[in-house]
């Protein structure tokens, strides 16, 4: 290779062949609470689509990852920090936004609701949790803004499927559990019951047991347990 050549082609090069384009991020937040999935909205303060209700989200700035985008707007918009996320999609339909040609890069985060406080900041007015299944998505199918609506079961679709083979669903429960709360989530999140002895197969390689017992309870009292760590 030509370094020389190479570098002259780069000065020169015409950055104008191509219309400009922006990348935005978006972020699901799902959590269980009450017996149901739920997911993290915000209504907008700002146009396109005023007092609509979307997913956190922010345009990437040119000095800025992907990932560093995705903190700032956690913390910007709704005050939360030091959260997991993943990415999920990225969404580049030409209309999706009316202002110009927007490239979307979804991330999934999962919480635990206890110790997620989000507050209406910046470019917000207020934040609502709302239920995730196709009835509670239909009905608010209206009020979003953008894809968002189909980000939303694009989300719920991989977040099924990963809980089938990757212990990502902990990060929605307290550091100490008993294994039918642990079996509650995947049921919920899964939308079906689960056979307990093929559940408890399954999970065992994940947890460890506390030495702690669950006490209080009308029931056998249940050992507690914790992430041991393990990814796979």
């Amino acid at each position: 290779m030509d370094i020389e050549l190479e570098k002259k082609y780069i000065e020169e090069y015409d950055s104008t062949i191509y219309k400009k384009m922006s990348v935005a991020v978006d972020i699901l937040i799902f959590t269980v609470q009450d017996k149901h999935l739920e997911v993290l909205l915000v209504k907008r303060d700002e146009f396109p689509y005023k007092d609509c209700l979307a997913l956190p989200g922010s345009f990437v700035g040119d000095k800025e990852s992907l990932e560093e985008a995705v903190a700032r707007c956690l913390q910007e918009e709704i005050g939360i920090t030091d959260i997991y996320t993943e990415q999920l999609y990225t969404w580049g339909d030409v209309e999706r936004d009316p202002r110009l040609r927007v490239l979307s890069v979804s991330y999934v985060a999962l919480v635990n609701k206890s110790k997620c406080n989000p507050k209406a900041c910046e470019r917000v007015n207020d934040v609502v949790w709302k239920e995730v299944s196709i009835e509670a998505l239909n009905e608010v199918k209206e009020e979003m803004a953008f894809d968002h609506a189909k980000i939303i079961q694009c989300g719920l679709e991989r977040l099924r499927g990963k809980i089938e083979y990757t212990p990502i669903v902990f990060h929605m429960l307290e550091e100490e559990f008993t294994l039918p709360q642990l079996q509650s989530i995947y049921e919920i999140i899964l939308g079906r019951k689960l056979y307990k002895a093929n559940f408890r197969k399954k999970i065992m390689d994940f947890v460890e047991e506390t030495g702690n017992i669950q006490t209080g309870e009308a029931n056998r009292p249940s050992k507690y347990y914790r992430w041991n760590g393990k990814m796979e």
